[in-house]
């Protein structure tokens, strides 16, 4: 049959059209699906990325409506395509939601719902400039214990994936997050995930290849968050020109530090009004977390600049799983970092006794912290809370230093390096503690704005 007479036939019967590539598009309106905001499409939706998939693969494309949905899974060679008009709706229904991969946080909580999800699939992806709307706030209202909590979209042990562009909103849990993927792309895309605690942006857990570009995340927990929550290192990452804005921590690797970080580069990202750290470097669950490189970084209003922690929580995350001993921390760079209205404090850097940080270089630094503390600060001595979970408040309120604070270290080196306070301080802008090979720098202490 003539290409042209088949092309017809599939037109007239609503089913994808070939592309010259042997690919097609799915549309679902022809396999049901309404759009009205009102009406369940969860089954249209699905019925569409079937038949895509067991075509061989393509586009299915959603026009412009309102898609009312609970869980949709995405299968091999499906690219999932929103037009501007497009938004998928969460369903506010708890029983709408199914868990294809269960696992216990940080915080001991069961996670793993979706709204939209992928299992072991193979070229797959989310396109296009419409909306995903997790409608999470609805949906904790209508649980009487919020135990349901459905990540907005999950990939769960996926090989070439890509999202693109698509604007990811109010979701129950995590915003976008990625189990054991290898070459994931993440690019262009706008997250504001906000209303509800534990709302990260961008999770890259176990992952291995992937790269975070040119992303505008807003989010009540880490805006992007590295994780290894499995023994399978979480490696070749990179996250650029993104601009990031949180209630926690901007970029951060850890807390869930179970598998190995390394080889990861966080290149010029604008951060500001973040309630925690800008960069946070964090092994606690017995990691090998090295050959990490921050540069070209701006920060506006971020409570601290750098927090670098290597501690002794050593939890599991899976069944089955054996604590593992203290881990390794250590091979990290800060290059070209410019930070404005630090109020906490600089640099936050501590090992514990027995297992010092190893090889730390900052070049090129420039950090104006909020200052006004006082000379009896400086006498404050810190708690070491080995197995406490770590965030820029673990040691208390009262800094002894305004500037760089680091304790159980070995190696640590500074060029150009420059710490001032807006206010007067009494404390001194460095203070070491257990502190071997230091390289020391420039901290002057320059007073004024």
């Amino acid at each position: 049959m003539p290409r042209w007479i088949l092309t017809i036939l599939l037109l007239q019967l609503g089913f994808g059209i070939p592309s010259a590539i042997g690919e097609a598009v799915f549309d679902v309106a022809k396999y049901g699906a309404v759009g009205d905001g009102v009406t369940s499409d969860t089954a249209a939706i699905q019925k569409t990325i079937d038949a895509c998939a067991a075509g061989g693969g393509g586009t299915v494309n959603l026009g412009p409506g309102n898609y009312l949905i609970g869980t949709i899974q995405l299968k091999d060679n499906v690219i999932l395509h929103l037009d501007d008009q497009a938004v998928l709706l969460g369903s506010t229904a708890p029983a709408d939601y199914r868990n294809l991969d269960p696992f216990i946080d940080g915080l001991g909580n069961e996670l793993g719902y979706a709204l939209l999800v992928a299992v072991k699939a193979k070229n797959v992806g989310l396109e296009g400039s419409g909306i995903i709307d997790g409608r999470g706030t609805a949906l904790a209202l209508a649980e009487k214990k919020y135990t349901i909590r459905p990540f907005l979209v999950r990939w769960v042990q996926c090989t070439n994936v890509t999202v693109s562009d698509v604007h990811l909103t109010n979701p129950g849990a995590w915003t976008l997050n990625f189990f054991q993927c290898e070459n994931a792309n993440v690019s262009n895309v706008m997250i504001r995930s906000r209303g509800l605690a534990n709302n990260d942006g961008i999770d890259l857990d176990s992952c291995q290849g992937a790269n975070v570009k040119g992303c505008d995340i807003d989010s009540s927990d880490d805006a992007v968050c590295l994780k290894a929550t499995s023994a399978q290192a979480c490696q070749d990452i990179t996250i650029s020109d993104c601009k990031l804005r949180s209630d926690c921590n901007a970029v951060k690797l850890g807390t869930e530090s179970f598998g190995d970080f390394q080889n990861i580069n966080v290149s010029r990202c604008q951060i500001r009004e973040t309630a925690l750290a800008g960069l946070a470097f964090y092994s606690v669950d017995g990691s090998h977390l090295h050959d990490v490189t921050a540069t070209d970084i701006t920060m506006d209003h971020v409570n601290a600049a750098v927090f670098i922690r290597l501690g002794a929580r050593l939890k599991t995350f899976r069944p089955g799983e054996e604590k593992k001993p203290v881990g390794e921390l250590g091979g990290i760079t800060i290059k070209n970092l410019r930070a404005r209205r630090i109020p906490f404090m600089g640099i936050l850097i501590s090992g514990v006794p027995d297992h010092p940080v190893k090889g730390i270089t900052f070049e090129n630094v420039d950090i104006a912290v909020t200052g006004g503390g006082k000379a009896a600060d400086a006498q404050v001595q810190l708690a070491e809370n080995e197995a406490t979970y770590p965030e820029i408040g673990m040691f208390g309120v009262v800094m002894p230093a305004y500037g760089i604070y680091a304790r159980h270290v070995n190696g640590i080196s500074f060029k150009n390096v420059q710490t001032s306070v807006g206010l007067d301080d009494g404390r001194p802008a460095v203070d070491f503690v257990d502190v071997q090979g230091a390289v020391p720098g420039d901290f002057g202490k320059a007073t004024g704005p």
